[in-house]
């Protein structure tokens, strides 16, 4: 059986109702949601784990946490792709979390790292791009000034800033990057 494909959407919805009959003890179902999304879910762990023998066993874990969770999946909330893919990321998150710190066996490598601090012509270059940023920020309309200085320079997502003020989320997303590509013209010229 192929790996889903997530722009075919009657495999998608295949693989929903796969995973509703996993939740009724259903072997075969299991199976097939193994076969349609293991590629995947594997992919996800090594990306974020970066050894593959971790990985692997982060993905036994997924489908041993699958087999017994899967009566909490609900396909009105998440797809099952998206919850499967969700599972694989928080148990590889939990898997980093755990693992002890990787030690540095020859401390000797600290003195050929660079100290961070920019050399003069570098401070010079940063503090140039800086006012010009600065000064291409100053010509946008203050909402969108706001919106992207709090996203971008005080780390806030887009969904906090809809809150925040109280507009639709694709308002916000669309006045950020009209702003960006106001930022864009202003810092080429």
């Amino acid at each position: 059986m192929p790996e889903l494909d997530a722009s075919d959407t009657a495999a998608a919805a295949r693989l929903n109702g796969l995973l509703v009959q996993v939740a009724s003890g259903d072997r075969h179902a299991f199976e097939q949601v193994y076969q349609l999304a293991s590629g995947r879910l594997f992919a996800i762990c090594l990306q974020l784990l970066r050894d593959r023998n971790d990985a692997e066993d982060v993905l036994q874990d997924v489908f041993s946490s699958v087999w017994n969770k899967a009566g909490q999946f609900d396909p009105a909330k998440a797809s099952a792709m998206t919850w499967l893919s969700m599972t694989a990321r928080h148990r590889a998150i939990d898997r980093l979390r755990a693992a002890p710190p990787r030690a540095m066996d020859d401390l000797s490598v600290i003195d050929d790292l660079p100290d961070g601090d920019a050399q003069p012509p570098q401070a010079a270059e940063q503090s140039s791009d800086r006012a010009r940023l600065a000064q291409c920020l100053e010509t946008l309309e203050s909402k969108r000034r706001a919106l992207i200085r709090a996203a971008f320079l005080d780390g806030s997502s887009y969904e906090e800033l809809a809150r925040r003020i109280g507009s639709p989320l694709g308002s916000v997303k669309s006045w950020i990057r009209r702003g960006l590509g106001q930022l864009r013209v202003c810092l080429e010229r």
